[in-house]
């Protein structure tokens, strides 16, 4: 085991330094509330150039829904294709178009268009709810071990060690959100939003990435500590209206927005909006840049992501470890891009300028 980084930076006194922090207000500039939804139509557009063999895609459709936040309204597409179906996952709720086209098409493209209704995120967490449930298949789907995200070895020594003292399943939670907010940082060289392989994160020491690595790192260490946590893979889609440029979309063309949030089961609270990921984000991108912790700004992120988030964004799904139907790849860790297959071979989802694939956004009328 290698836990170094100053042994976690002093995990075992997280919770009494939490004690100690500054209780900012989180003023006017970042300060999400609840009752005004937005709605949102979101199209992705996939045209692949001189295709040979069998062509085939699974494109993540917005469909996760709860009532109070989001709500999914829908897909259509229309595409050249032989056929396309939309594939529910069975564990996850997930759902994807899997797209096939004729063996001869040289040009395989499809346009799908979806709309979803979004508000923003706000839990007081100074008033207690009562006792929350979850069902008893929820509580071990989201207690349970991905591939990428472990609950045992490494992660369950770290988890042990930052909730040492803490009282409370909210204690435990504003533990490892500080922990992972003090002791990760934003890597700009990591591709896309990250693998979230979380193991290998703390064996190294380098507790650098993006959101998938470090809001899978705060879910991985909640589920080693008791508390049903789950990542919620999706897109920003429109600018942040809090002042915050790194945290929203800069225009229509949203290809490269994507970001995954998390959330954890606290008993009193339900379901509560966490994204540490997105502090260390501020701290990097914010102007002018290289923000320290003690920023404003940065500050008030920290203070309003631990309970709320802004409506900007809509979530895909929870999903982990798919296997794509129809694949010859492997299955993949999250689904939060377009996937593709050509002559069997897996094209690079990063790389939507080759892939080739664009997604627009755009708000309309409520």
């Amino acid at each position: 085991m290698v836990l170094s980084r100053r042994d976690v930076l002093k995990a075992g006194a997280a919770v009494s330094a939490i004690a100690a922090l500054p209780s900012w207000p989180a003023r006017a500039g970042f300060a999400p509330q609840t009752g005004k939804w937005r709605k949102f139509e979101l199209s992705t557009r996939l045209a692949i150039e001189n295709a040979s063999g069998v062509t085939q895609a699974w494109i993540p459709l917005p469909a996760f829904s709860e009532p109070s936040w989001i709500k999914p309204e829908g897909s259509s597409w229309s595409t050249n294709a032989k056929s396309a179906e939309i594939v529910k996952d069975p564990r996850y709720g997930a759902e994807f178009l899997h797209v096939v086209w004729n063996e001869g098409e040289k040009a395989p493209s499809i346009e799908v268009s979806s709309k979803v209704a979004t508000q923003n995120r706000a839990v007081d967490l100074s008033r207690p709810l009562g006792t929350q449930t979850l069902s008893d298949t929820e509580r071990h789907l989201y207690l349970m071990p991905t591939d990428l995200i472990p609950t045992d070895g490494i992660v369950k020594e770290t988890s042990d060690k930052i909730v040492a003292g803490a009282k409370s399943d909210t204690d435990k939670a504003h533990a490892i959100y500080q922990w992972i907010v003090e002791n990760c940082y934003r890597d700009a060289k990591t591709r896309g939003c990250g693998i979230g392989d979380i193991a290998n994160i703390l064996k190294s020491g380098n507790f650098g990435g993006k959101c998938a690595d470090i809001n899978a790192l705060f879910v991985g260490l909640a589920r080693a500590a008791g508390l049903p946590a789950r990542d919620l893979y999706g897109l920003r889609v429109a600018p942040s209206a809090f002042g915050y440029k790194s945290l929203g979309a800069k225009n229509d063309i949203v290809t490269k927005a994507q970001h995954c949030r998390a959330e954890v089961f606290l008993a009193e609270f339900g379901w509560v909006p966490m994204d540490p990921a997105d502090v260390r984000k501020v701290m990097l991108e914010e102007p002018p840049g290289n923000l320290p912790l003690t920023d404003e700004k940065v500050a008030e992120a920290r203070k309003t992501l631990f309970g709320a988030w802004e409506g900007n964004w809509l979530a895909y799904n929870t999903a982990h470890d798919l296997a794509l139907p129809g694949a010859t790849g492997p299955k993949v860790g999250f689904l939060m891009y377009p996937e593709a297959e050509v002559a069997g071979e897996r094209l690079d989802c990063l790389n939507a300028d080759t892939f080739k694939y664009v997604i627009t956004a755009r708000e309309l009328a409520v």
